[in-house]
């Protein structure tokens, strides 16, 4: 499973899809939209987490897209 994709708003505005860890954003976008589907594309094709933040930086949603170590039941 590769590392979590979170989208996070920015000072200036933007919408940064960002790597966990990692110090610069994959890209930015106008939109929350927009990032979120740019950033969606990218935790399917790395199999990962995909963390999506409010303008506030607090988590709205998360959705997994690798192997859930703990899936649904039932």
């Amino acid at each position: 499973m590769g590392k979590n994709i979170h989208v996070t708003h920015r000072k200036s505005g933007d919408w940064a899809v960002i790597g966990e860890g990692d110090q610069r954003a994959s890209s930015l976008s106008n939109t929350q939209k927009e990032a979120i589907e740019l950033a969606r594309q990218l935790a399917i094709n790395n199999k990962s987490e995909l963390v999506i933040h409010r303008v506030d930086n607090k988590i709205r949603d998360k959705d997994s897209f690798g192997n859930d170590s703990f899936p649904p039941k039932g």
